[in-house]
């Protein structure tokens, strides 16, 4: 019989992510901090989407911090989208 250690991250009750690597469940865990920051960044600027629509941009962006960091520095985004495989989600679209 084995003991098996599993890590859960869960966002507003509902569960997100399992793994057995600790430091992997905290990088996540601090991904979904950084997407509600964002959320409520963009909400406070005005712009409006729907929540899960808003939800899944915040996400988006959050695991694409790097890329974005490059292209605040002026890189040009065929550059930056060719030097990594983008994350791209169907906004406002239920994922499989």
């Amino acid at each position: 019989m084995a003991i098996i250690t599993r890590y859960v991250v869960e966002h507003k009750g509902v569960e997100k992510f399992v793994t057995a690597d600790k430091k992997e469940a905290d990088k996540y865990d601090k991904m979904l901090e950084v997407a509600d920051n964002l959320a409520e960044y963009i909400e406070a600027k005005g712009m409006k989407f729907e929540p899960n629509v808003l939800e899944d941009l915040a996400i988006m962006l959050s695991k694409n911090k790097d890329a974005l960091g490059k292209l605040f520095k002026g890189t040009e985004a065929k550059s930056v989208l060719s030097d990594e495989k983008a994350d791209v989600v169907a906004l406002g679209k239920k994922k499989a």
